[in-house]
């Protein structure tokens, strides 16, 4: 699918989330940051808030994440969280 990120979001109680999304909005230790498909590769820390999942139905996931790191690699995103549940 072209334009799409495929996500996955664990935590140490397991995996949060898994599924095809058009954005993910995530909090980073000194802001927040905005991720499309075909975004170039990276490698965040977390920081403490709120997490949202724009999904392919037009609906909105949040999540609540309390640090971690996020990893996006070839339209992959990677949110690993220390804690965190769906809010």
């Amino acid at each position: 699918m072209a334009g799409v990120l495929q996500v996955e979001v664990v935590s140490a109680e397991g995996r949060l989330w898994n599924g095809v999304c058009t954005q993910v909005q995530v909090p980073i230790l000194d802001g927040s940051l905005g991720i499309l498909p075909r975004r170039q590769p990276l490698l965040a820390a977390l920081g403490n808030g709120q997490m949202t999942l724009s999904t392919t139905d037009g609906q909105k996931r949040h999540f609540t994440v309390d640090g971690g790191f996020v990893s996006v690699d070839s339209d992959f995103v990677t949110v690993v969280a220390n804690s965190g549940f769906e809010s």
